[in-house]
């Protein structure tokens, strides 16, 4: 606190740590390094862009998640609020509506998830784990009843531009006719995350809402006091969260080319871990989008890395959920100092 004309100012650091998010880096580089010595084909130009694509999802929630973490909360909706949001879309299409617009209408069900869940964390004073459990399971629920638990399909091509597109591809025709892929482009859901992640950070670290993110999960009674609008913050936070599952479903169910009302089961908490990984406290007041980028993407090579070796998936969860506790207890230890 500073006084400054007799006006109170409350001053914030909206600064993650510095060293936390090097040692995620390194960790990252290290993990690159030793399956690059598993597997010839890992540094290959297709893998890397596998796991940009594989990794798109997971970021998308994560910069969403990062905001939320920050203010003190949790989001554990964005996995189902993804499907609902998919399913949102699909319908639409299905009822003659083109594909942007309803795919606009999917991430503004999102949206409308997240306004819910900060509506009932803010207003009805409930804990931000209970609310948006109870909206994970709202969601699923709705997302499941609207399509009778089966997939919507026959979308369209255009439905799976987002997913399946790339820029700069190069495709050679051959004298026998057939194409030869040069280049296979670079994923349109790689380019939408690093836009997104961007406009995260730039919002986060150089806007007033940014500020306000942190002084609310810094200490939300002082950051009352000091002329915060604390709700408006959580609700705001909560909202961007829900519209980025919303576009994290689009990118998803356009890969798939079909609405999956039971897709996103158990990405919440790979959203999460890729926060903590990143640097993110659960306590609040810490994190930052280009640390979350780094967690997604320590989740994405690993799990990429695995498959290449061979590793059974239930292998790769142990592995992921090894990592998660040791990223939440050097969180612990940079807290106590």
């Amino acid at each position: 606190m500073s006084n400054t004309n007799g006006n109170t100012k409350l001053r914030f650091l909206p600064t993650g740590s510095s060293l936390h998010k090097l040692s995620a880096l390194l960790t990252l580089l290290l993990l690159i390094l030793a399956f690059s010595f598993t597997s010839p084909a890992f540094l290959s130009v297709n893998n890397g862009l596998t796991v940009l694509l594989q990794t798109s999802v997971i970021g998308l929630l994560a910069i969403g998640m990062t905001l939320v973490i920050i203010t003190g909360g949790i989001d554990l909706s964005v996995g189902s609020v993804l499907a609902l949001s998919g399913v949102v879309a699909g319908l639409a299409i299905k009822a003659g509506v083109p594909v942007m617009p309803a795919m606009a209408f999917g991430i503004l069900a999102g949206a409308f998830c997240g306004f819910i869940n900060g509506l009932v964390i803010t207003k009805l004073r409930i804990t931000p784990f209970v609310a948006t459990l109870g909206m994970m399971m709202i969601a699923r629920g709705v997302a499941l009843q609207l399509t009778g638990a089966a997939p919507i399909s026959r979308l369209g091509e255009a439905f799976g531009q987002l997913g399946n597109g790339s820029f700069f591809r190069i495709v050679e025709m051959q004298a026998n006719g057939f194409p030869k892929v040069i280049f296979p482009g670079i994923p349109y859901p790689a380019v939408l995350l690093v836009v997104m992640a961007l406009i995260g950070g730039f919002l986060l670290q150089r806007r007033q809402i940014g500020r306000h993110i942190f002084s609310v999960g810094s200490n939300e009674e002082a950051a009352r006091l000091s002329g915060v609008k604390v709700d408006r913050t959580k609700i705001w936070a909560y909202t961007a969260s829900g519209a980025l599952a919303g576009l994290a479903g689009m990118v998803l169910m356009s890969r798939l080319v079909t609405v999956q009302p039971n897709e996103g089961v158990m990405y919440e908490l790979d959203a999460i871990a890729a926060s903590v990984i990143g640097g993110a406290s659960l306590m609040g007041g810490v994190g930052s989008i280009s640390g979350s980028m780094i967690g997604a993407f320590i989740i994405g090579v690993l799990r990429n890395g695995l498959n290449m070796a061979g590793t059974s998936a239930f292998i790769q969860q142990i592995i992921i959920g090894i990592v998660v506790i040791g990223a939440v207890y050097i969180d612990q230890i940079r807290n106590r100092n």
